[in-house]
């Protein structure tokens, strides 16, 4: 079966579910749109948790140490790990050229203890390079006077940040671009780790990164970060400081962004972007308006299907007492998601409505690009 005919099947599914509900025998209305109101306990609770994640990212973005780095006079050092690879410099008196360099490589053991020509065992996990070469040199000083010693760390390996998502994978650098793991090197914060791995994918007309949904896993804690606002605005508060083993995912910009749908009895069914129609009577409008058929006093709203596990919120509204009597209660705000459905007959039994309607819901939310597309392709075919 080709693409377009399992949509034409699943707009046919569509059409003649929706058809269906007029059969709906009159038990249970729905919540009015005129009293509903969010119980103030999830209201108070879903504010609750975005003041502490606000103060939670506002703390990180912050930091001035971690495991990762630790500023040393007001200047951001690495601490050294496990894994990273050292390279220690030092000169030795020479009669011919006064003084000769030697260079030795080492790698730092699980056990966090390096050692080298003038000391065995020597531990420099935790401590900056500027402490590890003060450390040296207090040693070497048994063997030689004056010694002149410098410690760069040659390779970090071990702290890193696991970056996914829309991320370019650029085909002309000699580094490693794309998502992937990488080391943290010191005081790096998540923009600074985008544009190093390739930055995030803009200017296609599908798949772009949306910046304003970055998610950081930290410690089993989720965070939601508007990296949008750093690079466009000046607002710096969500680029936050990295910290070792941190997830960063750069999640893919939906098609329409925020959505909502609209069918039933109006002029032009299909998805309206929840920007352009932020209440129930724009979204009507810029669907045309309602057919003469249409219960304009039966409108539903179905709304968090996908949040309540296919058991979605239905509200009913009179567009009647929006329009001729002025009751604006009735004009409620839209969420992202939410369906909007016109009906040519009264709909009662809502469980009936639910389980009816189920099928088309999936659909939608699951596949609301080739919904459109079938929806594009199909429209002068589907007047119901």
């Amino acid at each position: 079966m080709t693409f377009r005919a399992k949509g034409s099947l699943s707009w046919s599914m569509l059409i003649v579910s929706l058809l269906l509900i007029s059969s709906c025998t009159p038990e249970s209305p729905g919540v009015s749109v005129k009293t509903y109101r969010e119980p103030a306990a999830v209201v108070e609770t879903a504010n609750r948790q975005q003041r502490e994640m606000a103060e939670s990212i506002r703390q990180m973005s912050r930091v001035h140490e971690n495991s990762v780095f630790t500023e040393r006079y007001g200047a951001p050092e690495y601490i050294i790990g496990p894994g990273d690879v050292l390279t220690i410099q030092y000169w030795l008196p020479s009669r011919e050229a006064g003084f000769t360099q030697t260079i030795y490589t080492a790698t730092v053991r699980p056990d966090g203890k390096i050692s080298f020509a003038y000391a065995d065992d020597v531990q420099v996990s935790g401590r900056t390079a500027g402490e590890v070469r003060s450390l040296l040199t207090e040693l070497a000083q048994k063997y030689m006077r004056n010694p002149r010693i410098e410690v760069l760390v040659k390779e970090f390996k071990s702290k890193t940040a696991l970056l996914s998502g829309r991320i370019n994978a650029l085909q002309y650098q000699q580094n490693t671009t794309g998502p992937g793991r990488y080391p943290l090197v010191g005081k790096t914060r998540v923009l600074d780790l985008i544009i190093t791995a390739g930055g995030a994918i803009t200017g296609q007309e599908t798949g772009n990164a949306d910046l304003r949904q970055v998610e950081l896993l930290r410690q089993g804690k989720r965070y939601t970060l508007n990296l949008y606002n750093a690079m466009f605005r000046g607002d710096v508060s969500d680029n936050v400081v990295l910290e070792n083993g941190d997830i960063v995912h750069v999640p893919e910009l939906p098609t329409y962004a925020e959505r909502v749908y609209v069918f039933g009895q109006v002029a032009s069914q299909g998805i309206l972007r929840l920007r352009d129609s932020t209440d129930l009577l724009t979204a009507i409008a810029l669907s045309g308006g309602t057919t003469p058929v249409a219960v304009k006093r039966d409108i539903k709203i179905i709304r968090d299907y996908l949040e309540r596990d296919g058991k979605p919120l239905i509200l009913s509204a009179n567009l009647d007492e929006i329009l001729f009597q002025g009751d604006l209660s009735q004009n409620i705000p839209l969420k992202n998601g939410d369906v909007i459905y016109v009906p040519r007959s009264v709909i009662g039994d809502i469980n009936e409505f639910i389980e009816v309607i189920s099928p088309s819901l999936d659909f939608l939310y699951n596949r609301p690009s080739g919904f459109r597309t079938n929806y594009l392709l199909d429209q002068n075919k589907l007047r119901w």
